[in-house]
């Protein structure tokens, strides 16, 4: 897996077999910072990091600072491995409960998150994160196809994957 553009562009990150993630299809991930242009300057929160994949693409299109947010002590470990060639940006890393680290955290200027498919507490998570935004800014959700009770404002789909975009609103 490699990043596809900004000045990290061709850089792999590393994965391990074995592990609870599923990283986001290179389609979906192109398709996502298209979208989103340039991100310098952006405080950008990644949840359910996984492989971080999402984060490290942010970090290399600009973004002042990354937070990875993963409950798992060893795939945190690898976001440190991963995380250390990126020197222009600030990244930390949180080994927490995603609703428990929004109760408690700063705004943000994008929140990403990919929960595991089977995950069951969407509303609260949206609540949570947008929230958690800065005014016009973004929180993108990557699931398998479904609605939610709190309408995003866009919904791209990719096979049987989705992206839900929701805009926190002055």
């Amino acid at each position: 897996m490699q990043i596809h553009a900004g000045r990290y562009k061709g850089r792999r990150i590393k994965t391990v077999a074995n592990v609870s993630y599923r990283p986001t299809m290179a389609l979906v991930r192109k398709s996502l910072f298209d979208i989103l242009g340039d991100l310098t300057g952006y405080h950008v929160l990644d949840l359910f990091s996984g492989s971080g994949i999402l984060g490290f693409e942010a970090a290399s299109r600009g973004a002042k600072s990354v937070t990875f947010v993963e409950n798992s002590m060893r795939i945190n470990s690898l976001l440190k491995i991963n995380g250390s060639f990126f020197k222009e940006t600030d990244v930390n890393y949180v080994r927490m409960d995603v609703l428990k680290f929004l109760k408690q955290s700063n705004c943000f200027d994008l929140i990403l998150a990919d929960p595991p498919y089977e995950y069951d507490q969407f509303d609260l998570l949206i609540e949570s994160c947008i929230n958690q935004l800065n005014e016009n800014r973004f929180f993108i959700l990557e699931s398998s196809l479904q609605t939610y009770s709190i309408p995003p404002v866009r919904v791209k789909e990719y096979g049987d994957t989705q992206l839900s975009f929701w805009k926190k609103e002055q």
